[in-house]
Parts: structure tokens; C-alpha cells; sequence
């Protein structure tokens, strides 16, 4: 079965972590990548733009709106996601643990319902 594991995350924090713990930071997700890649866990995966660049759409009574941003406002921002295929959901929320998104914000899972 497939989950898509969300990473949010507070992106004003992420951006004043100096240089040399940014690398670290993203060594682990380098990291974090491989080990899911090796288990053949991996089906895809991204880091998304900053929250500034999102555009939201809705549709009321048939008119099209379209807001620059996000449309909620929150502490913690979607950065970026992970694909994998698990067995069950224990086996997704042992890969969710392992993310380093958890333990500097937070990653909900999803199951992915296949059309």
C-alpha cells in the first residue's frame, strides 16, 4: 500500500539555522532518502517552494478565485513530501519516525486511496 508522508515543518526556522547545522539537516535527509531507496520503500519524493510561491484556488457559486499564499495561516508549513510503499500502516509510521522532519516539526501520513 502506498502513504504519502507530509512533512510540516516552520519554515522561519528552518532559514536561521546557521550554515554548518543547515548541512547536517540536509544530510540526514539525504540520508533518510537512501535508507528508504534501499528497502526499495521509495516511490517519490520532493522538497516544495517556500509557502510564499503557493497559489490557493476555490470555486464559489461558480466563480473562480484565486488567492496568492496559502490560504490558512499556521506555525508550521508544508516543505515537502515522501511517496513510499509499506506493507501497513505500523511499517509507514516507523519510516514517518525515522524522517527528520519529526523531530523538528511534524509528518502526517496518509494512505493513499488508488483511482
Amino acid at each position: 500500500m502506498q502513504y504519502l508522508l507530509l512533512i510540516h515543518t516552520s519554515e522561519a526556522g528552518f532559514a536561521a539555522i546557521p550554515k554548518d547545522q543547515l548541512e547536517q539537516a540536509l544530510g540526514a535527509y539525504t540520508a533518510y532518502t537512501e535508507a528508504l531507496r534501499k528497502a526499495g520503500a521509495l516511490v517519490n519524493s520532493n522538497r516544495l517552494q517556500p509557502v510564499a510561491a503557493a497559489t490557493t484556488v476555490r470555486v464559489a457559486n461558480g466563480k473562480t478565485q484565486v488567492l496568492n499564499g496559502p490560504y490558512a495561516e499556521t506555525k508550521e508549513q508544508l516543505g515537502g513530501y515522501y511517496l513510499i510503499e509499506a506493507p501497513d500502516l505500523d511499517a509507514a509510521i516507523s519510516w514517518a519516525a525515522r524522517c527528520p522532519g519529526a523531530s523538528h516539526g511534524a509528518v502526517e501520513i496518509r494512505p493513499v486511496w488508488a483511482m
